[in-house]
């Protein structure tokens, strides 16, 4: 799965990327609640321009992404000053508002997520296999704090279209994975994309905990 995810960025079939802002972030992030100054944790982050939208509206960003590709090209279609260091074992690459970290999200540990108070997962649930979605969300739980807010969108696949990623992973399915740790709000199911019938799903969650 690394393997392939790196190759789609050095071979540029990324046609997961979007080329404007999310609609549904725009829509529902602030309805969340989550205050400015709010550091934002963004999972399998690539080169989202959703990333420069939280920072607009004051949130810093802390990014996750395997594929250095995905990094450089950020930066490259910014503006403003870029900052390199090492936060191990990550590398580190930051501009503006938005740093990113180079690596394996299954390797930052809570330590360093202590700033982290919110999430916001577009791409990430949906890129990995059912086998790695339990890990995933277990590992997302212990990264953020009671009362934390977060955004999740996720996808449905045409029926009969078994593919990905990004793989279906179904209404059911989010709350069995989310509701042990979140409390779980379904707030909107989208229309099937033209030529592609990938239906998405809008998630407002918040972690469980004294707070909540």
């Amino acid at each position: 799965m690394v393997g392939e995810w790196l190759d789609r960025w050095h071979e540029g079939r990324i046609g997961f990327h979007r080329s404007q802002v999310h609609p549904a972030l725009m829509q529902y992030w602030p309805l969340l609640g989550a205050m400015p100054g709010t550091k934002v944790l963004v999972p399998l982050c690539g080169k989202s321009l959703d990333m420069r939208w939280l920072a607009r509206h004051d949130h810093p960003v802390l990014g996750i992404e395997l594929a250095e590709e995905a990094i450089e090209q950020f930066v490259a279609e910014g503006t403003g000053e870029i900052s390199r260091y090492r936060q191990e074992p990550f590398a580190v690459c930051r501009q503006g508002n938005v740093e990113i970290w180079c690596g394996d999200f299954f390797h930052f540990h809570i330590e360093q997520a202590a700033e982290i108070d919110a999430f916001y997962d577009r791409g990430a649930l949906i890129a990995l296999p059912a086998a790695t979605r339990q890990r995933y969300a277990f590992h997302l739980g212990q990264l953020t704090p009671p009362g934390a807010r977060g955004l999740l969108i996720s996808l449905v696949r045409a029926p009969g279209d078994e593919g990905g990623p990004p793989f279906s992973v179904t209404a059911d399915e989010v709350r069995e994975l989310f509701e042990p740790n979140f409390l779980v709000t379904h707030l909107e199911d989208g229309e099937p994309e033209e030529g592609s019938g990938f239906r998405e799903s809008v998630w407002a969650m918040v972690r469980r905990g004294p707070a909540v």
